[in-house]
């Protein structure tokens, strides 16, 4: 049998098949970036060299009213500029995650 014989009927099997593996492999692709973006956020690999993470040695420099400054100053930044840049879920995260730091400070 040649590709010329099939029905519509194999045709949409063949493709139902196909669209399910390229929906799979989507999936799998944006699951991948969603973690790669997490780790980003959370542990971002220029920011940890060295035994002390740099947030550290930033605190660690300054008294709580500037530090709470610095955070509250990174929040507004990553809220300003998330809609110009390419990747805006990224940078709502990193405002996510310095306000949560804030938060900590608060508690």
């Amino acid at each position: 049998m040649s590709i010329n014989d099939a029905s519509p009927e194999e045709w949409d099997r063949v493709a139902g098949k196909m669209h399910s593996a390229a929906m799979l492999s989507y999936k799998n692709m944006a699951e991948k970036e969603a973690k790669l973006m997490e780790a980003m956020v959370e542990e971002p690999p220029h920011y940890n060299s060295g035994d002390v993470e740099c947030i550290d040695a930033i605190r660690a420099s300054m008294n709580q009213t500037a530090y709470h400054g610095y955070l509250k100053g990174n929040v507004l930044k990553y809220l300003w500029r998330y809609t110009y840049k390419k990747k805006p879920l990224e940078d709502l995260r990193k405002a996510k995650w310095y306000l949560e730091k804030l938060i900590e400070e608060q508690e």
